[in-house]
């Protein structure tokens, strides 16, 4: 693939100390699924002065408009919600058991640090475990493995009404506390990179639209979907609601040439080498071609994979709604999915930024996506 160079369209600063700002902030403030309202804020807060109008539906999926009232009609799409926990059971001695909440991993949670979000605010606490020497004790015992039933938050409550009193309940929400930090050669780091990411990245987006003062030629829906964690939820929703002719959605995929990921599952795809296009049912061919003619058009770096049945993100509820909607699916190399150190290049966030805002500058209501 080609090399990634100047960006062409537009002199702005990609990453300036505003947006960095912005994407620190963003990142580190929770937006667990079915609870992201207040991530959703931040997002709205920072996206108004780039847009024309805005609404947010019943279930917080938020979007701005740019010319509004056109009769054609794309979105760019990234889904706003985390993975984490809720609050299932509270036995006697004040220890907290969880139920999930999203495709969170148990084998990742033992000795980490948690907000419970209850009635009087955040409770601090942490994943307790017991130590080696008593995992190990017994030669004849099984080590124990962490599983969500042997689970355990404990918050310096030692019973149930202690727990109560800090305001946690039955259905309180857990988010991890790790935030956003940076590490050498440009990688940065945080719990929920998937897929707060690419709210960031699509805000970048309508930014550089308004400071280069383009005119689009159709209306333009910067979405920031809710519960895709749990089903594609929020997509399934805004996307009936919208009724787009474009869809241009971006989330993480993983980076195969991290330990323990086989490429010849996963395939080939790795952070610091550009954005990741790919092939799918749910991923309109003409679209696929017309977001790469545009990236070697503007010597953007970019990747190739492929996937199955459903391209596991949400693509696949704008794809299939309504009448049909071509989609395509733009994602960024991210190490350590679903862990509280997800991992990703500077540059790739760089180039997906160029990349979307490149296509839709390309995009006209005459572009040829007719499938014969």
């Amino acid at each position: 693939m080609s090399k990634s160079k100047k960006n062409k369209e537009t002199n702005t600063p990609l990453l300036d100390q505003q947006s960095h700002d912005f994407l620190r902030n963003y990142l580190n403030n929770p937006s667990p699924v079915g609870f992201e309202y207040s991530g959703q804020r931040i997002w709205l807060d920072y996206l108004k002065p780039y847009i024309d109008e805005h609404m947010v539906d019943p279930y917080g999926t938020a979007v701005g408009i740019i010319n509004p009232g056109q009769p054609f009609k794309v979105v760019i799409e990234a889904h706003a919600d985390e993975i984490s926990w809720f609050v299932n059971y509270i036995n006697d001695q004040g220890l907290i058991y969880l139920k999930r909440n999203g495709g969170v991993d148990h084998q990742v949670a033992p000795s980490q640090r948690v907000f419970i979000h209850g009635k009087k605010g955040l409770v601090k606490a942490v994943f307790g475990w017991p130590a080696i020497h008593t995992r190990l004790g017994n030669p004849e015992q099984k080590e124990p493995q962490p599983k969500v039933d042997n689970l355990w938050l404990d918050c310096g409550a030692r019973s149930k009404q202690e727990v109560e009193d800090l305001g946690i309940h039955i259905g309180s929400v857990v988010t991890y506390q790790d935030g956003f930090d940076e590490l050498a050669n440009d990688y940065y780091i945080c719990r929920a990179m998937d897929n707060r990411i690419g709210g960031f990245m699509i805000a970048q987006v309508a930014r550089l639209l308004k400071e280069n003062k383009q005119k689009l030629p159709y209306t333009l829906y910067v979405v920031n979907a809710v519960q895709e964690e749990i089903g594609l939820r929020g997509a399934e929703m805004i996307a009936r609601r919208i009724k787009p002719n474009v869809a241009i959605i971006t989330d993480v995929t993983h980076d195969s040439t991290t330990p323990l990921i086989n490429k010849q599952i996963e395939g080939d795809c790795s952070c610091g080498k550009g954005p990741a296009l790919c092939y799918g049912p749910a991923v309109h061919n003409k679209l696929l071609h017309f977001v790469e003619d545009v990236a070697q058009q503007q010597n953007i770096s970019y990747q190739m994979r492929t996937v199955s049945r459903s391209t596991g993100t949400d693509t696949d509820s704008f794809a299939y709604a309504n009448d049909g909607c071509p989609s395509v699916l733009i994602s960024i190399p991210l190490r350590y999915m679903h862990t509280t150190v997800e991992m990703l290049h500077k540059s790739d966030i760089e180039n997906t930024i160029k990349l979307m805002y490149a296509s839709l500058v390309a995009l006209t209501p005459d572009t040829n996506l007719r499938y014969l």
